[in-house]
């Protein structure tokens, strides 16, 4: 479909599916952030988004969003969405609203040392790996507790809830059951009334999946293909 569409055509129809699949299950469509995922996407297709009207976009490449951090200088809400090393932070922390990928306490402490550094509190989600796909990061659901306790004593590092990607499906609504276990595995959580730790964000549903998503409670979902069409990979840094 998005070969044919404009990147406002695409942007018009997947706020309209947002919109559709809120109604379908009652809820606010306020509640719902759309994050236009322009890793590769040149500066162009990014100013395009932006003359819509998006400002959240999300990249997974340190060194890619301070290469276009540099040109574009208006105040978007940029999202680091890809995995993460501890010797790329530098351009990361305090570049980003919001970190996605944490999967592990030691990133999460150099993301403390760092933001401490620069005296200021970065806001992180946790990754799970929902499916247990070998190929993908993040914990599993069993270790997240354990792993929001450690992370909830470093006061430089705040949680704001959960992340997945969900598996690659021509069937999104085999991913469903992947999405309500991520909003339950919240709601869980946040019984426990953990101190220093309130979830209120789920980062999940892509361009195959969002609508599905949506409806099992995603609040922030990641679309990249789905607004600016098949996106050529770069060499690995």
């Amino acid at each position: 479909m998005q070969e044919t569409l404009t990147i406002k055509e695409a942007i018009n129809d997947v706020s309209q599916r947002i919109m559709s699949a809120c109604k379908k299950v009652g809820r606010n469509p306020d509640e719902v952030t759309l994050i236009a995922v322009s890793k590769t996407m040149p500066v162009e297709a990014i100013r395009e988004a932006m003359a819509c009207g998006v400002i959240e976009f999300g990249e997974n490449r340190p060194q890619e969003l301070r290469d276009k951090q540099a040109v574009i200088t208006e105040p978007l809400h940029w999202h680091m969405i890809g995995s993460l090393q501890t010797n790329k932070l530098k351009y990361v922390i305090g570049k980003t609203v919001l970190i996605h990928s944490v999967d592990s306490f030691s990133l999460a402490q150099a993301i403390e040392e760092v933001s401490a550094k620069k005296e200021l509190v970065t806001e992180i989600l946790l990754e799970i790996n929902v499916a247990g796909e070998a190929t993908k990061h993040g914990i599993s659901p069993e270790e997240a507790e354990i792993l929001i306790r450690e992370i909830a004593r470093l006061p430089h590092v705040k949680i704001r809830g959960l992340m997945t990607v969900a598996p690659y499906t021509e069937n999104a609504e085999e991913n469903r059951i992947y999405f309500k276990k991520m909003k339950q595995l919240m709601v869980d959580i946040n019984s426990k009334n953990i101190d220093n730790v309130y979830m209120d964000i789920l980062s999940m549903g892509m361009t195959g999946d969002y609508e599905v998503a949506v409806e099992e409670g995603a609040t922030l979902v990641r679309v990249g293909t789905g607004i600016f069409g098949h996106r050529v990979y770069l060499p690995k840094e």
